[in-house]
């Protein structure tokens, strides 16, 4: 019999499984479980985006893209870029189209990360930038952010973690699970230390479209001197509702670009072509698009929260993203145990704050990206589990 432990990489036995997908898992082998669990729009893709991605197969084109992206669709994210965040960039030296946001993420840590490399990552935070530094044999450094800072970097916590060694900043705003960000005056601060010690920085700004209030947001890469050092990711997912079209890209300095896309040939070749046409499409049209989903988005953050803060489950108000990270202390319980036995309980699934780092102990990520009937009953649900288990 085979002994596969001896055989598999012994990195990849390590990395823990998503705890997101976990109790996604868990929900789809229940009935009448209501997930707020996923960062999945419950919005449809526009039927102009749509429609454009159906055009193209009708025309046939089902051919390989360049491996950059059609140039079509690069010169029409640098002028999105331009005209939204104030940022320019060469769309033939400087943009590379991907398989999602996570594959950009993944080429940029592995493009500039050498082995003993210490890759800053402020936590909570997404799950894949800590076992894609580890593969890539880097050092993640892990920086607590905190819920009294409305879990912002501070310009503090980013000294305070900086040696020799450190290569590189993920800077994960607006943040996914807690709904922080970071407007223009925190970024300058955190841009003077970036400067100071020389580090560049992985700006991951997918949810860059989904603010609320009368502030946009700020792409870390218009701050003053941070463009050359700054490799910004974003795509379609969540500010288009294309989340199966997996398409993303990278915007940076065209040294890393190049290495990126180097990468990128041999282990991907180009991204989907027909998602290509349809982004196109979503980038000439699809402003008012962002603008209806972002209201709708709006509407439902402000109903979550004040319905948490009334069942005593303390929540900083989000101002980016689509979750909300309501404290559950409580309930007496660890986020694991009060999330296990909310979807046991109640059938409702949300997702333990410790699946974004240690640091999300004591809290729960809520996505709001479900519909308003869906959320509306999933707080009925949570009222009730916590009338039960109330100490």
């Amino acid at each position: 019999m085979i002994d596969y432990s001896r055989l598999l990489n012994d990195k990849v036995q390590e990395l823990k499984p998503s705890g997101i997908r976990r109790f996604f898992d868990i929900a789809n082998e229940m009935d009448h479980v209501i997930s707020l669990s996923i960062g999945e729009p419950d919005f449809t893709t526009p039927w102009h985006v749509r429609q454009e991605g159906i055009e193209s197969l009708r025309r046939g084109r089902t051919w390989y893209s360049p491996n950059k992206g059609f140039a079509e669709l690069r010169s029409q994210i640098s002028n999105y870029y331009a005209r939204r965040f104030n940022v320019e960039y060469n769309p033939d030296q400087e943009i590379l189209v991907s398989v999602g946001g996570s594959e950009a993420i993944d080429l940029c840590i592995r493009a500039l990360v050498q082995q003993g490399d210490e890759v800053l990552i402020p936590q909570p935070s997404f799950v894949c930038y800590e076992p894609m530094t580890i593969m890539a044999d880097g050092k993640p450094v892990i920086i607590r952010t905190k819920a009294e800072n409305e879990f912002r970097l501070t310009s503090q916590e980013l000294e305070e973690a900086i040696t020799p060694r450190t290569k590189l900043l993920i800077l994960p705003f607006p943040n996914n699970p807690t709904g922080a960000v970071m407007r223009r005056e925190h970024l300058e601060e955190i841009a003077a230390v970036i400067e100071k010690h020389n580090i560049l920085v992985l700006s991951d700004e997918i949810y860059g479209e989904l603010t609320y209030g009368k502030d946009r947001h700020v792409s870390f890469a218009d701050i003053k001197g941070m463009k050359e050092r700054t490799i910004v990711v974003s795509g379609f997912s969540k500010a288009y509702a294309m989340t199966g079209w997996r398409l993303g890209y990278a915007l940076g300095p065209e040294p890393v670009i190049t290495q990126m896309t180097k990468l990128h040939q041999y282990a991907i070749m180009s991204a989907p072509t027909t998602a290509q046409y349809a982004a196109i499409e979503a980038l000439k049209h699809g402003d008012a698009d962002i603008e209806r989903m972002r209201e709708e988005y709006d509407m439902r953050r402000r109903l979550i929260v004040d319905s948490f803060c009334k069942m005593g489950l303390t929540c900083f108000e989000p101002e980016g993203a689509f979750y909300c990270f309501p404290s559950i202390q409580i309930s007496g319980k660890t986020s694991e145990d009060f999330c296990e036995g909310l979807i046991y309980d109640q059938h409702v699934a949300i997702v333990p704050g410790t699946a974004f780092g240690e640091c999300g102990e004591g809290f729960a990520r809520v996505s709001y990206s479900y519909s308003l009937g869906h959320i509306k009953e999933a707080l009925v649900r949570i009222q009730k589990y916590l009338d039960k288990i109330k100490p």
